[in-house]
């Protein structure tokens, strides 16, 4: 049976909350939320644009996303596959979700909001990392914040060392674009230089 509207979606979960998932949406970051986006290095950014929605992992040291005011974060875009799928979005439809991660913790952090594109220079320079500033940032307003139940982490054992999976066991990215390009690119020369291309080019 496939659900198609809400009548049908809410008589299978009802429409009790508990009161804790109702108390703490925010429309500003708390000093609570705040401390949780200072200790985390990832987050996952949600856009969507008219090619449909993206969804694409921000990370750094933690503390990454500035807490401007309890209205205002700035996510610098540092370097990456120069797809810009996420911006491309966000210059036509300004809406956005981040959901952070924080490593030993289950607890995840939620912000919902609108964002902009800034190029500002000062701005950009005030998230140098040795000498290279990013080229862009987003300036997002928000308006939802939330912390999110830990059930789908603790389910995960996500930061369990036990169920880390060892990367030989994958397969690698070269490997996979070998395989989707018909060797024309990737492959062991591709794996191989990585390492160093992405040590020259993290920031």
């Amino acid at each position: 049976m496939i659900v198609r509207d809400l009548a049908g979606l809410e008589a299978i979960y009802g429409d009790h909350l508990a009161p804790a998932s109702v108390v703490k949406e925010s429309e500003r970051i708390t000093a609570h939320y705040a401390a949780l986006i200072a200790a985390s290095p990832f987050a996952i950014l949600a856009t969507a644009g008219p090619e449909g929605p993206d969804c694409s992992p921000r990370g750094d040291g933690p503390g990454f996303v500035r807490v401007v005011d309890p209205h205002t974060l700035v996510l610098p875009d540092r370097r990456g596959n120069n797809r810009i799928d996420s911006l491309r979005n966000v210059v036509r439809d300004p809406r956005v979700a981040l959901l952070f991660l924080i490593p030993g913790s289950g607890t995840t952090f939620r912000v919902n909001g609108r964002a902009v594109v800034s190029a500002d220079p000062a701005l950009l320079e005030s998230f140098a990392v040795d000498g290279q500033a990013p080229r862009t940032a987003l300036v997002v307003t928000v308006e939802q914040a939330y912390f999110q139940c830990a059930r789908a982490v603790v389910r995960a054992q996500l930061w369990d060392p036990a169920r880390h999976v060892e990367a030989g066991t994958l397969p690698s990215p070269g490997t996979i674009l070998a395989a989707l390009s018909a060797g024309e690119v990737g492959g062991r020369p591709y794996d191989k230089a990585w390492p160093a291309r992405a040590a020259a080019t993290l920031w």
